[in-house]
């Protein structure tokens, strides 16, 4: 394997990290923020008031974006496949 061939495997891995991870996070900043300003108006310190909301939002994000992750994740086994195949 010859190193070009290892940098673009390490960097489409990256990528798939990123495309697989990156709208979980983000919803989980976003409502983490969310609830955090709504717990500081309010002063209601309840630790459940912080999980639940993130638990639903990363959920329904998560079925959301399942077409796209086994889509991406398809892609990325097809891709070694074929490096592997022609090696």
């Amino acid at each position: 394997m010859t190193p070009e061939a290892v940098i673009q495997i390490t960097h489409a891995a990256m990528v798939l990290i990123i495309t697989l991870c990156g709208p979980l996070l983000l919803v989980a900043m976003i409502v983490g923020v969310v609830v955090s300003l709504f717990q500081a108006l309010t002063q209601m310190q309840e630790q459940t008031l912080t999980f639940v909301p993130k638990l639903g939002a990363m959920g329904l994000t998560l079925l959301l974006t399942l077409p796209m992750i086994g889509h991406a994740l398809s892609d990325f086994t097809s891709m070694i496949i074929d490096h592997i195949i022609h090696r």
